[in-house]
């Protein structure tokens, strides 16, 4: 590559010092000859700020919000102060390889149509297993059930090189996006309502609406440590998760089938919530419930990120876009619920290929 494109290592940021401590180390160790390293800091309390201006002033870039926006709003107003050709949406708790750039942007650089891509990603307490948020690429059913190569729901696999291979997924993971600028700016960034969990989720899918590729590259590797803000049991987070998959249907699926998906999903979603009440889990049982009444409550509110999306998509044309076809390469045509739990295929290994868009 004989040019090389800025890359921007965003990392954002909230009561993460002992993370920033940690791994930050790592990220300005990167080999990529044109990046430079961002942490946005949103309103963090637990001296993250002074410590980054104490220790590295001459090293990175520190923009502050002035309020906590999560995970999704965070993201949307840091970017907007950052001037690259690649953002790439770093974990504050990942751990980074010297060379983890390169290939990343080697392969997004060799096809104009690949907007977004993510390394391979292994766990940083067990380094020879996948991570859950993100694994091998990410793919997704027909029924808006996410799933990784090399996890599946709670199953997680030991990386015996099954997953070398480096090609076109459904979506990447938001713990380390390598994303062109100017297609974050083209889909709108994130969705504010995501507030954070799967919003990653809904922007891949929103560019694949528009033709874009999203890809894996498993030539890069990075560790993480996973949970580091909302742990798995935690009850915000299953709020999350379920009130989350319900606006992905809304927000990419055609008005009429994104009606009958949330139709079965509120019935599967009724029965995770009696698994819930017979495990004790009372306040993720109740999670549920809210997650479903803040998701119909919200058809009636104006949303206006959506608004602003649809005005950016209309700028389509002027890329040479026009006309593209939505690309579903990686939807998964079965349902991941019925194979893993039912017919128990417990590896994505044990899925067709045939089954695949």
């Amino acid at each position: 590559m004989s040019n090389f494109p800025k890359v921007a290592v965003v990392i954002l940021n909230w009561n993460g010092l002992n993370y920033l401590k940690k791994f930050l180390p790592s990220v300005l160790a990167s080999t990529w000859p044109n990046f430079e390293v961002v942490v946005g800091d949103n309103c963090s309390t637990d001296q993250s700020v002074q410590f980054l201006k104490d220790a590295y002033a001459d090293s990175v870039k520190l923009i502050i919000n002035n309020d906590n926006y999560g995970f999704t709003g965070g993201y949307n107003k840091v970017l907007e102060q950052v001037d690259a050709d690649y953002y790439v949406l770093l974990n504050s708790d990942i751990e980074v390889t010297p060379n983890w750039i390169e290939p990343v942007i080697e392969l997004l650089d060799s096809d104009d149509l690949m907007a977004a891509a993510a390394p391979k990603i292994r766990s940083y307490n067990q380094k020879n297993f996948f991570e859950h948020a993100g694994a091998a690429g990410g793919y997704l059913d027909r029924l808006g059930y996410p799933f990784c190569r090399g996890r599946m729901f709670f199953e997680v696999e030991e990386d015996n090189g099954q997953y070398d291979q480096s090609g076109e997924v459904f979506w990447a993971t938001g713990a380390a996006l390598f994303i062109k600028s100017k297609y974050w700016k083209i889909s709108g960034g994130f969705d504010e309502r995501f507030f954070a969990h799967m919003e990653e989720i809904d922007l891949c899918w929103r560019l694949k609406n528009m033709g874009f590729k999203i890809m894996y590259c498993a030539q890069s590797v990075v560790y993480h440590v996973g949970g580091g803000t909302l742990n798995v049991e935690n009850p915000f987070k299953t709020y999350l998760n379920f009130r989350n998959n319900l606006l992905l249907l809304q927000n990419n699926l055609p008005t009429v089938k994104a009606l009958r998906v949330i139709a079965m999903r509120f019935s599967m979603d009724f029965m995770a919530l009696i698994r819930f009440l017979n495990e004790g889990k009372r306040k993720d049982a109740w999670a549920v419930s809210r997650a479903h009444q803040s998701f119909v409550a919200g058809l009636f509110r104006k949303n206006e990120n959506k608004l602003k999306r649809q005005v950016s998509t209309k700028s389509i044309a002027s890329h040479d876009l026009n006309g593209r076809q939505a690309n579903l390469k990686g939807l998964y045509k079965g349902s991941i619920v019925v194979d893993f739990f039912a017919k128990k295929k417990t590896h994505f290994t044990d899925l067709k290929p045939e089954d695949f868009c």
